[in-house]
């Protein structure tokens, strides 16, 4: 087997189940989304905050409609599988090598829900069900032609990757008001409308899923921010964030990998991967100096001041906003998402290290670089 591994395409780093993929499909919220949600975007002067200087700075050195300053880490596992970056299905470009339905600002659940829950959602019609009609209805029939066998054949040879999705969900409550007991009862619903995605994902061919976690949120730069506290006691004294937000993370995490078990002993033949987003980034804000962080884990980049240089009524790159010199030596780029640094390092953890469930290396042949020495994602 290992043999039959080392003739695949030498152009394909990453194998699982000694199976080259050839390119990658994504759902999810704005820590994936690619640019589908400037494409949907209607026309405006100024144009939306993400969509100007200074995100994209870094890497692509102009705004791509990536939340951050360059990379995500979706990119990171594109160029880990030796593929291009996965565009925006919005963008109607080239798909040949992947396709992106993730939207930021996008819910697991679905508009009404909110509705009747009396939370406001900022963008309509991009929830992970939306994504996922697109997919099926819209996508899929351009590129088999309605020939089932030619879907499965896609399917089969693409790494599809579910979230992080349920973020916002939390997020749009939390943030207009909504108490954490009555938060917590979305947690159910969200993990099932993963979980339903999934299982019709894999009723249609889909062989290899990465499903995320979620973010521990007690470390966000905005809910620092929102439930600054003066009690003591409601930080970690290690890391600085909000005991009760990460303990929340941590409640949603829990249920979805419980569920995913589920559909693992159901499914043996498919590879169920849980991304272990909360422990991946918990190595950071634990030591962040020792990940090349030297301005600390928990205040922003571009913000516009106060503790954690978060306004929450300045976005980053509007009037009286600032940006650091160097947002590699930052976690936090905008308050609310990341630097490229701070996701080169948790893509890295997932795909050399041992923050996936079930570990990489046990349903793959190789990982590039693996035994080289090098102990990160390359900068390049």
């Amino acid at each position: 087997m290992a043999s039959a591994a080392a003739t695949a395409s030498s152009k394909c780093k990453l194998y699982f189940v000694f199976a080259c993929f050839k390119s990658i499909i994504s759902f999810g919220d704005s820590i994936a989304d690619t640019g589908n949600l400037l494409y949907l975007s209607p026309p405006s002067n100024p144009p939306p905050n993400f969509a100007s200087p200074p995100y994209g700075e870094t890497y692509f050195h102009l705004p791509t409609g990536r939340f951050s300053d360059g990379r995500l880490i979706i990119d990171f596992i594109a160029e880990e599988l030796a593929l291009p970056f996965t565009p925006p299905f919005h963008n109607g470009g080239n798909v040949s090598g992947g396709v992106n339905f993730a939207v930021g600002g996008a819910t697991a659940l679905p508009d009404p829900f909110f509705a009747k829950s009396g939370v406001q959602i900022p963008m309509a019609n991009v929830s992970l069900l939306n994504q996922f009609n697109l997919f099926k209805d819209m996508f899929l029939p351009t590129l088999c032609h309605k020939l089932p066998a030619d879907c499965e054949k896609y399917l089969e040879s693409s790494l599809v990757l579910v979230g992080e999705i349920g973020g916002n969900d939390y997020n749009d409550a939390f943030l207009q008001g909504k108490s954490v007991d009555d938060v917590r009862l979305f947690v159910p619903r969200v993990v099932k409308e993963i979980i339903l995605t999934i299982n019709e994902l894999i009723k249609l061919g889909a062989v290899t899923l990465m499903v995320a976690g979620n973010f521990p949120i007690g470390c966000s730069a905005a809910y620092l921010t929102y439930f600054y506290s003066s009690n003591e006691k409601d930080y970690d004294p290690e890391t600085g964030c909000l005991n009760w937000l990460n303990n929340f993370s941590k409640h949603h995490n829990k249920l979805l990998q419980s569920e995913l078990d589920l559909i693992r002993n159901q499914n043996p033949k498919v590879n169920l991967i849980y991304a272990d987003y909360y422990n991946a980034a918990m190595l950071i804000y634990r030591s962040p100096e020792n990940y090349g962080f030297a301005e600390g884990a928990l205040r922003a980049c571009c913000g516009a001041g106060g503790p954690y240089n978060v306004d929450l009524k300045v976005q980053c790159g509007g009037g009286g906003s600032h940006t650091c010199k160097d947002p590699s030596s930052h976690v936090s780029w905008d308050g609310v998402h990341l630097t490229e640094a701070a996701y080169r390092s948790i893509a890295t953890s997932l795909l050399r290290g041992s923050f996936t469930v079930p570990q990489l290396q046990t349903v793959s042949n190789s990982l590039s670089s693996i035994n080289t020495g090098v102990n990160s994602i390359s900068d390049n």
